[in-house]
């Protein structure tokens, strides 16, 4: 329960203080309509957090509370409450495909029109009254809401992009400094063990002191010459960075929008820890373009404890996916048991939770 109010979407209610301009009109209660105003307004405050917590409906919800502060306009001239949708359904449908908007949009500049000149009709000469200067704000408010919403979700985007190309660009330094260790120490270690193997024949008739001194060196040296190995090995795996950057550049061509948390510090875990999670998130990112019809998806990177934790979010509808059958999830659980972490996959009515863990480098038995 605690779970589910720390992941509301708190910013999204302070709208919630303009509800009292609405709600004020039918107070005290003088008659039957009063009382059916206000009723109305408790099932559009319902309506309204279905809309934010429960994506799944939101193809009912939009549209049902779009006509309930339709009929506020059209019959009551309240024009208060229908600045609600206007500001938060188009903060949501910034996400999507913009053919949702120009719909929703339609939607509610005819509603608005239609009760203007209803408006007109019954108050002729209400145009020049100083209250129509209120009328501005819910004519403007959908346009002004979406282009500021879309102007923040490409500027994430843009952000979370030239982080990882930062990442990238030092990852080039490192794959130098890996050249370099290979074509200097590598080509070293190589020389020691031919000499010292050349070394060992020819003194095979000397005292068997020199005999094991060499062979010390020799073995000292093609351990040095794995540990290189290793190490360029290591340097030139995929980085979180790369496989980010390539997922996200996917997610968008599908027009699904793609955000993370915790990136910058995940740059910084354990090579082999970073290529596990890689796999797996390019696995799980196929799932969602294959299976979940998504529009959203966020990946949040953190520790827990003694481990690694990585989140996959979306929307989609990833519930009717049978991760029983899918050869790819047996493969990124596998791979989380490889680093003594696991896997768990939820579904609710907001989509599809994916929770990989590894433990953590240092807590290694």
């Amino acid at each position: 329960m605690l779970g589910k109010i720390k992941s509301m979407d708190w910013f999204s209610y302070i709208w919630f203080i303009y509800l009292p301009y609405s709600a004020i009109e039918y107070l005290p209660i003088k008659n039957i309509k009063d009382g059916f105003w206000l009723l109305m307004i408790v099932f559009f405050i319902i309506i309204y957090i279905l809309v934010n917590e429960v994506t799944k409906y939101r193809i009912v919800t939009i549209p049902l509370e779009l006509l309930i502060t339709g009929a506020f306009a059209f019959f009551s001239f309240n024009f208060y409450l229908i600045i609600f949708p206007a500001w938060q359904v188009s903060f949501i449908l910034a996400r999507y495909p913009r053919k949702y908007y120009q719909f929703f949009a339609i939607s509610y500049y005819l509603i608005l029109v239609i009760s203007f000149l209803r408006l007109q009709s019954v108050y002729p000469n209400v145009w020049r009254q100083e209250a129509m200067m209120g009328m501005i704000f819910p004519v403007v408010s959908p346009i002004i809401a979406y282009a500021f919403a879309f102007s923040i979700y490409k500027q994430r985007q843009l952000n979370q992009t030239n982080r990882r190309l930062e990442a990238i660009i030092r990852r080039g330094e490192r794959e130098r400094i890996a050249r370099d260790l290979h074509d200097t120490l590598g080509q070293s270690f190589s020389m020691i063990t031919i000499k010292t193997e050349l070394a060992k024949k020819l003194l095979l008739k000397n005292p068997a002191k020199v005999v094991g001194e060499l062979e010390d060196i020799e073995k000292t040296s093609r351990q040095n010459l794995k540990l290189v190995r290793n190490i360029v090995n290591d340097l030139h795996k995929q980085s979180l960075s790369e496989v980010l950057l390539n997922q996200a550049k996917n997610l968008s061509e599908a027009n699904i929008l793609f955000f993370s948390k915790g990136e910058e510090q995940a740059g910084e875990w354990p090579t082999t820890i970073q290529d596990r999670f890689g796999a797996a998130i390019v696995e799980a990112v196929s799932n969602i373009l294959r299976h979940a019809k998504a529009h959203e998806v966020q990946l949040i990177f953190s520790y827990e404890g003694d481990f690694y934790q990585v989140e996959i979010i979306d929307d989609g509808n990833g519930g009717n996916f049978d991760e029983n059958s899918s050869n790819g999830i047996k493969g990124m659980r596998a791979r989380m048991l490889e680093g003594k972490g696991n896997l768990q996959i939820y579904h609710n009515k907001r989509g599809t939770h994916v929770l990989m863990t590894q433990l953590r480098v240092n807590s290694y038995d």
